[in-house]
């Protein structure tokens, strides 16, 4: 039992460490766009008074953001908002389910 603790442990240590190189680029925004629209939500950029960046209309799928965020603003707010979407594993691609993963990894640690 230790040593499986041990090897989650590491597996824990080592999505952060992947999660923590993430770079503000546009390739990562796409990449976090990627998982909302896969998980079946429509996302959109308008103008608003968000207090969180964003806005989740969770009956009707959509994800509004905060249009005059910049490139990290947008990135951040979809680190914080992916985690409280509701989003089925098996709809995501690979590379959108190890992202996605991660950043679970990463939003229950912060949560300890």
């Amino acid at each position: 039992m230790d040593n499986y603790k041990l090897i989650l442990q590491l597996l824990f240590l080592l999505l952060t460490f992947e999660f923590q190189q993430m770079k503000y680029t546009q390739t990562t925004i796409d990449k976090l766009e990627s998982i909302v629209e896969e998980a079946g939500y429509v996302l959109r950029y308008e103008r608003g008074t968000f207090q969180s960046g964003y806005c989740i209309l969770e009956e009707r799928k959509v994800v509004v953001l905060n249009k005059f965020l910049q490139l990290e603003g947008r990135i951040n707010t979809m680190l914080d908002l992916i985690p409280q979407l509701e989003i089925n594993k098996e709809a995501l691609r690979e590379e959108s389910k190890k992202l996605h993963a991660e950043i679970l990894a990463k939003f229950h640690a912060e949560e300890k």
